[in-house]
């Protein structure tokens, strides 16, 4: 993915990572559009960052995606840059009964979200040239914590689909990168002040970094055991991982 002379719209871009990433860019020169559901954080978000854009936007409704990508191609046309970052994470009961409504929103935000956000913007993305689909994953993905199970299942499936989708995509003017976070410092299950996670803005200077290096993976070193755990005697380092990990 280029670095700057981008047209990039990030979802969850009013916080934490998604917040962090649409300032980088914005620096860097890009034209920004950020969306979230909450208006609050978007506006602060770009009041601080002249020039940027944002609109609401509800990923679980797919009428919700549709109006926004609509708005998106007439209102900003030289779009060539989408990164699916909008996403939530809770602790969940695997092995007891499960809250049926808390997993579902969590498979419609996390899954179906960024798959229907791709799909409405696909076409149009296609016609732009240095054109990207930047999933936001998780180190999670490979290497689950069993107290958000859903969450890294979630985040499995989406670095699957990632890859699925960087295959049906070449020939095309688009490129499908993953971005896929350790532990960092925002609010996500109240992360902000946890010693053990990555400060979020040393996160967004390395990943940037990761980024000029035209990688289809962007991993920070921070994630890489975690990243490079699957294979055939994986189960040893999760469960050692959520020893380290439980609550």
């Amino acid at each position: 993915m280029k670095m700057t002379g981008n047209t990039i719209f990030i979802t969850g871009g009013g916080t934490g990572i998604g917040q962090g990433l649409a300032k980088a860019f914005h620096a860097l020169g890009n034209q920004v559009i950020i969306a979230g559901r909450r208006q609050a954080p978007l506006m602060e978000t770009v009041e601080s960052c002249p020039g940027m854009a944002y609109h609401e936007i509800d990923m679980r409704d797919p009428a919700s995606i549709a109006r926004v990508a609509g708005w998106l191609v007439k209102n900003h046309a030289q779009v060539n840059a989408l990164i699916n970052n909008a996403g939530v994470m809770g602790g969940d009961k695997t092995g007891s009964a499960m809250d049926d409504q808390k997993t579902l929103a969590m498979v419609e935000t996390n899954l179906l979200g960024p798959i229907r956000m791709t799909s409405a913007l696909i076409e149009h993305l296609k016609t732009r040239p240095d054109a990207a689909v930047v999933n936001v994953t998780s180190g999670l993905a490979f290497t689950p914590l069993a107290h958000s199970a859903v969450y890294s299942a979630t985040k499995a499936a989406l670095h699957s689909w990632t890859l699925s989708l960087r295959f049906r995509l070449k020939g095309t003017t688009v490129r499908a990168l993953e971005v896929a976070p350790p532990w960092v410092r925002t609010d996500l299950m109240g992360s902000r002040d946890e010693e053990r996670a990555m400060p979020l803005d040393d996160f967004i200077k390395e990943t940037m970094e990761k980024f000029s290096t035209g990688a289809d993976e962007i991993l920070v070193d921070r994630v890489r055991m975690l990243r490079d755990n699957p294979g055939p005697d994986e189960w040893a380092f999760v469960e050692k991982f959520n020893g380290m990990m439980a609550p």
